[in-house]
């Protein structure tokens, strides 16, 4: 395939208008043969990499959490057509053997056409602090342990991308406190140095101060979920994860960019505390292309009005949006265009370890190719 006269986004981000080649599935320097190959005209169009979301629990009602691999072709499905072409389903908090089970069933997974390639799994749960688990179940949380991550690892062939864990508020009893007691601390960084060497380690849902959050990334995480969300504020006298995360060069940083879970304002201070380091998901869940309702949340019931999804006592729950809406959103938000479109391909893929395979058009990557018009209309998924 070639794909003529359009603006191509480059490495260095920036558009070039040129042609880009496609052959057996792969993004090539020129075909061996123009004889036969399709054509397509992108002229006035921009040329995007597929989008890459590496935290998302659902959408068209279904969430991975359920278990059905036929419930995740469908998200898949729902994904790639809004030009998601890498995937990362995330687990929430369930019981262990639920999440055992969750895991093992996706040991022979095998991606197919017109779906999202899953590119890993994202343990977003048990591994939290109490006081900060969000829409995650209470009952089921957990201090970290590396023998159940490898446990769950081994049981899907070793497909987990990234575990979210926090840094602090570990009992003795290996069980989580409200309140965030750290006095386990030294016993996670013990953690956070195994797990580092297989996977990448996202503190996440913590009330980690400063010093906590800073001896966790010296230990080797390299990953914040969904930033401001479900930790301690970004404060003049105690900057919390926040700040230690921003002074760490080698530190991604999730952002859920849906217009409710963090205001404009923080959004493009996000972009300024973390260049070229931000990282757009969705957090999506299974109401995400729904109506309004009642829904289900790793066992929660959550309620969805609108942009917002809320659990009964009306703590904030997962977005209702994709991951190319949250990029066309950040835009609206004063993002520079070419740097949310890094934020949903280049920099996540750099994040999870696959930009070799997929994040950017140069040769030899997939050719996950999308199509839209200067205002980030998305007109075709290739």
């Amino acid at each position: 395939m070639i794909i003529k006269n359009g603006l191509v986004y480059q490495e260095d981000k920036k558009f070039v208008k040129r042609d880009l080649y496609l052959e057996h599935g792969r993004i090539v320097e020129k075909p061996y043969s123009t004889a036969k190959e399709e054509i397509v005209d992108a002229e006035g169009l921009l040329v995007l990499p597929g989008l890459i979301d590496v935290h998302s629990h659902g959408a068209v009602g279904c969430d991975f959490s359920d278990g059905s691999l036929e419930g995740l072709r469908k998200i898949l499905a729902y994904e790639y057509a809004h030009g998601i072409t890498s995937y990362c389903p995330t687990s929430m908090t369930l019981e262990k053997d639920a999440l055992y089970e969750l895991f093992e069933g996706m040991r022979c997974w095998q991606d197919g056409r017109g779906m999202s390639r899953v590119q890993g799994l994202h343990m977003e749960g048990p591994f939290l602090d109490m006081a900060k688990r969000g829409a995650h179940r209470k009952e089921c949380i957990l201090a970290p342990d590396v023998d159940f991550f490898r446990k769950c690892n081994q049981a899907c062939g070793k497909r987990i991308r990234i575990v979210t864990l926090a840094p602090g508020g570990m009992s003795g009893n290996g069980s989580r406190k409200e309140g965030g007691d750290f006095s386990g601390q030294w016993a996670v960084l013990d953690v956070i140095e195994r797990l580092c060497r297989e996977t990448v380690v996202s503190l996440g849902h913590t009330c980690a101060d400063y010093d906590t959050a800073k001896a966790a990334l010296a230990a080797g995480a390299s990953h914040i979920t969904h930033l401001f969300n479900a930790m301690m504020p970004f404060d003049h006298r105690e900057p919390g994860l926040i700040g230690a995360a921003a002074e760490d060069v080698n530190c991604m940083a999730e952002l859920i960019c849906d217009g409710v879970h963090v205001h404009e304002s923080m959004v493009r201070a996000a972009f300024k505390l973390f260049p070229g380091r931000i990282v757009l998901i969705s957090d999506s869940m299974r109401a995400t292309g729904m109506g309004d309702g009642i829904y289900d949340l790793g066992g929660q019931m959550v309620e969805v009005k609108g942009p917002k999804a809320t659990l009964t006592d009306g703590r904030l729950a997962g977005s209702v949006t994709n991951l190319y809406d949250c990029m066309c959103q950040a835009v609206k938000f004063g993002i520079p265009m070419e740097e949310a479109i890094a934020a949903a391909t280049m920099n996540p893929a750099r994040s999870i370890g696959i930009y070799n395979e997929v994040g950017s058009l140069s040769p030899g990557k997939h050719g996950d190719v999308l199509l839209a018009d200067r205002e980030l209309k998305l007109l075709k998924v290739i």
